[in-house]
């Protein structure tokens, strides 16, 4: 029997306007992937915390469900 186990992501950078719908061009960024939310939230902190007072720039955390592991 197998299970998937889901894998996170840090998506985000600097966006083109406040409606945060494009982000701008080269500011994109993807960090990961992490294997448990708590490590993914550790490095979201850290890494927004770096640009917080840019109020163009936001991150968010994606789960992708993509590994499968053998359960017994």
């Amino acid at each position: 029997m197998s299970q998937v186990e889901p894998r996170y992501w840090i998506v985000g950078g600097e966006y083109t306007s406040m409606d945060f719908t494009r982000l701008a061009p080269g500011e994109e960024r993807l960090v990961g992937p992490f294997d448990t939310r708590d490590e993914a939230e550790q490095s979201w902190r850290r890494i927004s915390e770096e640009r917080r007072s840019e109020a163009l720039v936001r991150y968010t955390i994606a789960q992708e469900p993509t590994r499968r592991v053998n359960v017994s």
